[in-house]
């Protein structure tokens, strides 16, 4: 695990204009970036274009690339690179259904998203962002903690952190949130 002081230092010299750090940051976060890919990654069919390698490398790319970002701390970059990878994914299976038409790329929720006494279930990348875009468009709030918790794979405590909101305000919120995208993944023409 990345040393968060570490990563805070290097953040703030890449927010201070320092060349260099982009470079150093590197080997304090590949092992956490690795992880995240390869958890979205793992539930992908096993003919799936995309490597975990290709996937950090792409979203490392695209993040410190950024400009007129102010990064926080460790916490807000995985967030944001949780984000940058949905995203990636999203636009690989966008571009593989365009050429197969075949229903898009599959991922499963995992049982930090899955309902009490609920077997993880396999649904669509494409459904799952268009059902979170949905629920940003009423409660952004919900939209952001199920991006941090699912995808980044925040804590509740980091969650809280990272949104400057109470660890009960995200517990509720999440519940909600789990609750609603689970209807909604139901009720879309996806299969859960």
């Amino acid at each position: 695990m990345a040393d968060s002081s570490d990563v805070t230092i290097l953040l703030n010299r890449i927010n201070e204009g320092d060349g260099k750090a982009p470079e150093e940051l590197l080997p304090h976060v590949y092992g956490e970036l690795r992880k995240l890919a390869h958890s979205y990654l793992q539930n992908e069919r096993s003919d799936h274009t995309l490597q975990a390698t290709a996937l950090v490398h792409e979203a490392y790319i695209r993040l410190v690339d950024w400009e007129n970002v102010s990064w926080q701390n460790r916490a807000h970059f995985f967030a944001v690179a949780a984000n940058v990878m949905r995203k990636i994914l999203v636009d690989h299976a966008r571009e593989k259904k365009a050429q197969k038409r075949d229903g898009g790329q599959k991922l499963s929720l995992d049982e930090a998203v899955s309902l009490p006494n609920q077997k993880s279930r396999e649904i669509d990348l494409i459904a799952l962002d268009e059902a979170l875009e949905k629920l940003n468009g009423f409660d952004k709030t919900q939209a952001k903690i199920v991006e941090l918790r699912f995808f980044s794979g925040l804590t509740i405590e980091e969650t809280a952190h990272t949104l400057k909101i109470s660890p009960a305000t995200v517990k509720r919120e999440w519940t909600v949130a789990r609750t609603w995208l689970f209807r909604e993944l139901k009720s879309s023409e996806f299969t859960l």
